[in-house]
């Protein structure tokens, strides 16, 4: 049984959270499984459309279909209300997980949006199938069977046209121009702009058949469903195994060429640019800075490297930690959103100017997406190259944002953002 409950605040006033979660104790079941076939188990075209979840990279990671319970929030206290509402479920829940490992017993799914008041999605499937280092699993919530569900083919849109989104390319291009402008002026050192579009798509419209084709296109990336909002992001916010913390900092951008001697060239071009790395550092030092209040022996690698994905190629810098203090992973994700690499620096400066140019709602783009477990572990991505699905309306909403510095220019940041469309735009079989 489920229920929704809108509640009060102390003066009765409606509080900014509206839950809807499960009655009663619940039971986690997770048991070892083996593909029917005896080939390695394809997750996502193991997934039924029973409200899928997905966080899935290099063949590995874990899919969920069902509610079994699901809370949405919103407000300054996001994480800590989502914390404390899975504080509460875990304190009843019966949990026999025969494998544990990361991400096996009871886990939720959750993607958090970019600004406070937003509305937050955290899921807990009523089955997860996992599979990691060669071993797969099933976790069942209640009295489901740990079985293989039956699954349709998932099809692909019959057409799709595309319209632009809150801003036109002239009106973003001059938003860029004027942020740049206040950074010369002195007002802030950097800001993220994001800009929109949007997919009327006709036919089917299931969201399986796009992450398959982010998952067979990016394959290096974490692709990842919550509750509607898609994509396959190349930036890791914070991963906790135990008492290890890692994350990946990307920031800095070009687009590649057709050959890999053009790449090459592109790639030194790019850790040479001022512009550029010094984008990169102030998406470093934000994520250093938020991570150094939980962590001991950071290892923050003085200078980044080039990761090439399928589109583009960006700086990159590999932070890991060891747990000074016991905190679980929503605290660590709390504690860094927003980096400097999605929203700016100074980070309130950037919000501000964010909200008076952007002319947009993110929602929950550029916002944390990932899983957390029982344990506190846990993998949380920025949600980028994603995009918002729409079913009733059947649209699709892409997002795409840029690092605007001093030597930003409007027309090679508007190219930057057409290539940060493409993931989603060829998900949908449209260049």
């Amino acid at each position: 049984m489920q229920h929704s409950e809108l509640s009060r605040d102390a003066s009765g006033s409606e509080s900014n959270r509206l839950v809807e979660s499960s009655t009663g104790n619940m039971a986690f079941r997770t048991v070892a499984i083996e593909s029917p076939t005896g080939d390695p188990i394809d997750l996502i075209r193991s997934l039924p459309s029973d409200d899928p979840v997905a966080w899935v990279r290099r063949g590995e990671g874990m899919v969920g279909w069902g509610v079994a319970a699901r809370l949405q929030v919103r407000g300054d206290e996001t994480f800590s209300r989502a914390q404390r509402w899975w504080n509460r479920l875990m304190a009843t829940a019966h949990v026999e997980d025969t494998v544990d490992m990361p991400g096996t017993g009871p886990v939720a799914f959750a993607s958090f949006a970019f600004d406070s008041n937003g509305l937050s999605e955290v899921v807990i499937p009523k089955v997860v199938l996992g599979t990691r280092g060669g071993q797969s699993w099933i976790t069942t919530v209640g009295n489901v069977e740990p079985v293989f569900a039956p699954v349709s083919v998932a099809q692909a849109p019959s057409s799709v046209k595309w319209s632009q989104g809150s801003l036109s390319e002239s009106d973003w291009k001059a938003a860029v121009a004027s942020a740049v402008a206040r950074i010369n002026g002195g007002e802030l050192d950097k800001v993220v702009l994001a800009r929109d579009v949007i997919a009327h798509v006709e036919g089917e419209l299931d969201v399986r058949y796009l992450i398959q084709q982010l998952v067979d296109q990016y394959p290096t990336c974490w692709t990842f469903v919550v509750q509607n909002v898609f994509g396959s992001t190349p930036e890791l916010l914070v991963r906790r195994t135990g008492d290890l913390v890692t994350s990946r900092v990307l920031a800095g951008t070009v687009k590649r060429r057709a050959d890999g001697s053009s790449d090459a060239e592109l790639a030194s071009t790019l850790l040479k640019s001022e512009k550029d790395l010094s984008e990169h550092e102030y998406a470093v030092h934000s994520v250093a800075r938020a991570l150094a209040a939980h962590c001991t022996d950071l290892e923050v690698p003085e200078q980044p490297h080039v990761l090439e994905l399928t589109n583009v190629q960006h700086l990159a810098t590999d932070i890991t930690g060891q747990l000074a203090i016991e905190a679980p992973i929503l605290a660590l994700v709390a504690s860094l959103h927003p980096t400097a690499a999605v929203c700016g620096t100074p980070t309130e400066r950037a919000k501000t100017v964010i909200s008076e140019l952007e002319g947009m709602n993110r929602k929950r783009y550029a916002g944390p997406v990932g899983w957390f477990d029982h344990h506190g572990d846990g993998e949380f991505g920025i949600a980028l190259r994603c995009a918002e699905i729409n079913t009733e309306e059947k649209t699709v909403r892409a997002f795409a944002g840029c690092g605007i510095v001093a030597g930003s220019e409007p027309d090679l940041e508007l190219a930057e953002s057409m290539a940060k469309l493409t993931p989603v735009r060829n998900a949908l079989n449209i260049s």
